[in-house]
């Protein structure tokens, strides 16, 4: 029952429509604002009005809705108690009263909302009510039910005797536990509070108190329940990182660890982070993926710090946790090719045999595009999603190789592209493939048998794909399948490659889907250099 957001991509035109607004004065946005909402559908003048009167609310101009009248209030409750006894409501309906709820809240009528929303969330929690939704209630309110369910915590603070405010937000997130996510609860309700919530201090000792009780309980349970967070977070309000030191060094388990060393990376700590991370990665038992993160963290650290050992950093976390992004960060710190083919020599040892993806860039950094090609045509034909997959990496780098398409127009993941700082997040540098391949000056495929293998290779790996996509009735993946067939025909245009494809066609008449995908139009196209990017999905 909990409900789920859906944030839509930006548009390509997201830079003119920020331009425009920035143009635009206060009387005209409101003029647009009024000429727009006509047009907007229930569920989008729903969450407009909501955000609208919020955002109004929180403006010190000192506004704030008109809440509702008793006899309102009474309506709704009636309505509530209606509703249970049938068992469903109209979600419209729902909505309007769920919004007397949030306006009650905003014009700080906090005994007005505390009733509405107890007798409209409660019930549709405990299924109570159903209004309709398949699964998310997000289907068919237009109301943020998770800021309802924050609202109704804080109202039932506001209204509640100071001597009692630890136990009545603990009951209140208990009864919204199915609807609201607080995961901070101190966070969340001090985003919705509209003036500042008294005997704050107060509040945190008594919470600090009744969340110790229930850590103790439920410790023994093997998982991180909502109480180790909210521990973690009244702890940080109230001894900051050393309080969250204090609980790691005691737990060693790596949510705790993980809280610790991420509160001195948001202050900035680098040099307290970078022995927080390697005291960490010390601590943390039997968990590889935990221990690898911290290794990562403390090379973080170093690199924001410009320590000379951030090299040596980035190899330990990739030998204690292989991944391929940390090979390329440790392959990509070399300063010379010189250090770097040394470096390859060494990570051929060591990296595991399973790993056919990182030892497949590995090999192809080392000029063995046969050894590289061997693991391509050896690669299941699905589980291309899988880490260890060699296809997404090893096919565009081949055609990029064998043809004149470059290898960045082709490739659709990160690979292609170098990773450094995103919005301030400070983030470990990782080079791009291409930079790799640049550094270590890797030279075309050289001699016909290299390239032959290669292409014997793409071709297997083609077959298996198509036969393991029809086999398995995956749809879906028809397209690539059938983008690394046309791809196979546009970097060699031989007649034997000819014979290839039509057998190709011709075993596969029976799936008229990809008989389509494998159309003399869209290898055209290709040929156009329309279809490049396909090929690495």
């Amino acid at each position: 029952m909990m409900s789920r957001r859906n944030h839509a991509k930006p548009s390509p035109d997201t830079r003119v429509t920020e331009g425009a607004l920035d143009a635009m004065g206060a009387e005209d946005l409101r003029a647009l604002i009024r000429d727009m909402v006509p047009w907007l559908d229930a569920s989008a003048h729903a969450r407009l009005v909501n955000t609208l009167v919020e955002r109004a609310a929180r403006n010190p101009s000192g506004w704030t809705p008109e809440g509702p009248t008793d006899e309102i209030v009474a309506d709704i409750l009636a309505f509530a108690d209606a509703a249970k006894r049938v068992g469903q409501a109209d979600p419209g309906d729902f909505d309007n009263y769920l919004r007397q709820g949030t306006h009650a809240f905003l014009a700080r009528d906090y005994r007005a909302a505390f009733r509405i929303f107890r007798a409209l969330l409660i019930p549709v929690s405990d299924v109570d009510i159903d209004l309709g939704q398949h699964e998310m209630l997000d289907e068919v309110l237009g109301v943020d039910v998770t800021r309802c369910a924050a609202q109704y915590v804080v109202s039932v603070y506001m209204t509640s005797s100071p001597q009692h405010l630890g136990k009545a937000v603990l009951s209140a997130i208990d009864d919204m536990h199915a609807i609201g996510h607080f995961w901070a609860p101190l966070q969340e309700m001090e985003r919705v509070a509209v003036e500042p919530l008294p005997e704050f201090p107060r509040f945190l000792a008594q919470w600090r108190s009744l969340v110790e009780e229930r850590t103790a309980a439920s410790r023994n349970r093997g998982w991180e329940s909502d109480e180790d967070r909210w521990l973690r977070e009244v702890i940080q309000r109230l001894e900051g990182s050393e309080g969250l030191a204090r609980i790691a060094r005691a737990t060693k388990r790596a949510g705790d660890l993980n809280a610790w060393c991420r509160a001195l990376v948001d202050a900035r700590l680098w040099k307290s982070a970078l022995a927080a991370f390697d005291e960490a990665a010390r601590l943390v038992a039997n968990d590889e993926d935990s221990r690898g993160n911290f290794l990562d963290g403390a090379a973080l650290a170093a690199q924001e710090l410009a320590q000379k050992d951030l090299p040596r950093r980035l190899e330990r976390a990739w030998r204690k946790a292989p991944g391929m992004d940390r090979l390329r960060r440790w392959l990509g710190s070399s300063r010379t090719g010189k250090v770097l083919r040394q470096r390859i020599a060494e990570a051929l040892s060591a990296c595991p045999k399973k790993a056919h993806r990182q030892r497949a860039l590995l090999h192809v950094l080392d000029g063995d595009f046969a050894a590289a090609a061997k693991l391509l045509a050896a690669a299941p034909g699905l589980g291309w999603s899988n880490a260890d997959h060699p296809g997404h990496l090893l096919f565009p780098l081949f055609v990029s190789r064998l043809s004149d398409v470059e290898f960045s127009e082709i490739m659709g993941d990160s690979d292609a592209s170098t990773l450094s700082l995103d919005r301030g997040e400070p983030r470990l540098l990782t080079p791009g493939i291409m930079d790799l391949l640049e550094l270590a000056r890797v030279s075309e495929p050289g001699g016909t048998r290299s390239r032959a293998a290669m292409i014997k290779a793409m071709r297997k790996a083609t077959e298996k794909r198509i036969a393991g996509v029809t086999e398995n009735k995956r749809r879906r993946h028809y397209r690539h399948a059938a983008d690394l067939a046309l791809a196979c025909a546009r970097i060699d245009d031989s007649a034997e490659t000819t014979r290839w494809l039509t057998a190709i066609r011709d075993g596969y008449r029976r799936y008229p889907a990809l008989q389509r995908e494998l159309c003399q139009d869209r290898l055209l196209l290709m040929n156009g250099r329309g279809c490049d990017r396909n090929i690495s999905r």
